[in-house]
């Protein structure tokens, strides 16, 4: 092989290297107490039982550049904590639909086996209660990320 071709193909090497550093993937970031991992998706739902009416309530949230969306909540009975000024969305599945559409930089739950506090992506279901001893926090932001860290943390697709 001649030495330009090999030239060639270590600055080709190299670049593909760097790459893995410099180039970044927009993702959503979950950190915990012991860990993390990314989401590739664009949106999830989060999940949990009141604590008070004991029903289920659901959040759906949408990466939007490097924050993140509360879209729509969904829940079964009104009461305690149910958004005031929110508008409300015809369903037909026993739960109350509002439209909320407040951005965020992050979210940080406290997480119980309580309330069974779960996020759902559209190929998971990530119970965070099992992640994180009662009542610490985990932690949801939209991030940019380098390949490197996509390769060597974990991913959930």
């Amino acid at each position: 092989m001649s030495r330009s071709k090999i030239l060639v193909s270590g600055g080709i090497v190299v670049m593909l290297l760097l790459s893995l550093f410099l180039l970044r993937i927009p993702a959503i970031q979950v950190d915990y107490p012991d860990g993390r991992f990314y989401l590739m998706d664009t949106s999830l739902d989060i999940g949990w039982i009141h604590s008070v009416e004991k029903e289920p309530w659901f959040e759906t949230y949408e990466r939007d550049g490097d924050q993140l969306t509360l879209t729509t909540t969904k829940f079964k009975t009104f009461g305690a904590g149910v958004p005031a000024s929110a508008e409300l969305i015809e369903a037909d599945d026993g739960f109350i639909h509002m439209t909320i559409n407040e951005q965020m930089n992050e979210i940080n739950l406290a997480v119980s086996s309580n309330v069974r506090t779960t996020l759902y992506t559209k190929n998971n279901e990530i119970p965070l209660y099992e992640l994180a001893d009662e009542y610490e926090t985990v932690n949801i932001h939209a991030e940019k990320v380098s390949i490197w860290n996509l390769v060597r943390g974990e991913k959930i697709d």
